[in-house]
């Protein structure tokens, strides 16, 4: 957990992610990115130069069944574990995706639903600012999909303001690569809840991971370079803040 704290917090000084009186969500999903993020930002706050306070929001899609293994009980017990506060929101958006519009391609318009929600629980705690879980491998994931399926050099922001909402997006675990926050996840023992998705590993984002992988086989350091092109372009906003010290390739590869 070290090292993830350690990327967490030059990920959030380069991009100047928080501060001082933040009032910070972090969009919990159940899954081991968005745990290791609230984690990460639960430890930090104790002794980042601001101050700066955290609490957690789940969507809930309208799958919490226990059975299914929908629980987020344990959730709730890490977030009193950590002294953050935790909220649950119900919604129907299953329903609505795969009963009652019976989407074929769901995941635009889930995610465009996710979004709304959490957007609109945030505005009614008057809270600006959510904390999102993606982390290095999604963002050369994103930056692939964008050149391959829509042929633009494109990527979500580190930092995105949302100026119809006021609210500020940010994305701490961008230094942090998946192996990593997986064997992290695993050695603590993190309560992960599994997505019961219908269409969970048949994406067009697992395509692209799957290809990455391949490419990532035969050309050791893709990814790292990769990565270092979307900052030294930089794709809007993805240039750090010159004086501080960017990742190392192999820091970010482990």
């Amino acid at each position: 957990m070290n090292k993830i704290l350690s990327l967490t917090r030059r990920c959030v000084e380069d991009y100047n992610m928080i501060q001082s009186g933040d009032r910070i969500a972090v969009g919990v999903s159940g899954g081991k990115d968005s745990l290791i993020l609230l984690m990460a930002l639960a430890k930090l706050r104790a002794f980042y130069p601001v101050p700066f306070t955290v609490e957690a929001i789940t969507v809930d899609l309208g799958t919490s069944n226990f059975a299914q293994g929908n629980d987020f009980r344990p959730v709730a017990q890490l977030c009193q574990e950590l002294d953050v506060p935790y909220t649950v929101l119900p919604t129907q958006i299953r329903w609505v995706i795969f009963n009652s519009r019976e989407e074929k391609n769901p995941c635009s318009l889930c995610s465009k639903m996710r979004r709304g929600a959490l957007h609109e629980a945030l505005q009614e705690r008057g809270i600006a600012k959510i904390a999102l879980g993606h982390h290095y491998d999604d963002a050369v994931e994103t930056f692939f999909m964008s050149l391959i399926f829509e042929g633009r050099l494109s990527c979500f922001q580190p930092v995105t303001y949302l100026d119809r909402t006021g609210i500020t997006q940010i994305r701490p675990l961008l230094y942090c690569g998946e192996s990593l926050i997986r064997h992290t996840a695993q050695r603590l023992e993190l309560p992960v809840v599994h997505s019961t998705c219908p269409v969970d590993g048949s994406t067009k984002r697992q395509e692209i991971k799957e290809l990455i992988y391949e490419l990532q086989g035969r050309y050791p350091g893709l990814k790292a370079r990769t990565f270092g092109a979307m900052q030294r372009l930089p794709l809007p906003e993805w240039g750090p803040v010159e004086h501080r010290r960017r990742p190392l390739p192999e820091e970010l590869e482990e």
